[in-house]
């Protein structure tokens, strides 16, 4: 998956997870749970998301390079 592709999946999973985030106004360094104020269940729903678009599955060691947008779409891009 390239880099573009994943940026849309991401974007897509914030869409259903925190329908409040503006996909346009997403800062690539911003924190999912600081910035976006994602609490613990919904960045768990963030990754289950992600896992069911794009069969990129998460492991919770990973979770600290998955912590702000762009950390997220580099994930899903290097594994998908």
């Amino acid at each position: 998956m390239n880099e573009q592709d994943a940026h849309q999946a991401v974007a897509a999973a914030l869409g259903k997870v925190a329908p409040d985030v503006e996909p346009g106004d997403l800062d690539g360094g911003a924190r999912l749970r600081q910035d976006l104020e994602l609490d613990s269940l919904d960045f768990l729903r963030l990754v289950e998301v992600i896992a069911e678009s794009t069969g990129v599955d998460i492991p919770e060691a990973d979770y600290p390079a998955v912590a702000t947008v762009d950390g997220l779409i580099t994930y899903v891009a290097g594994h998908g």
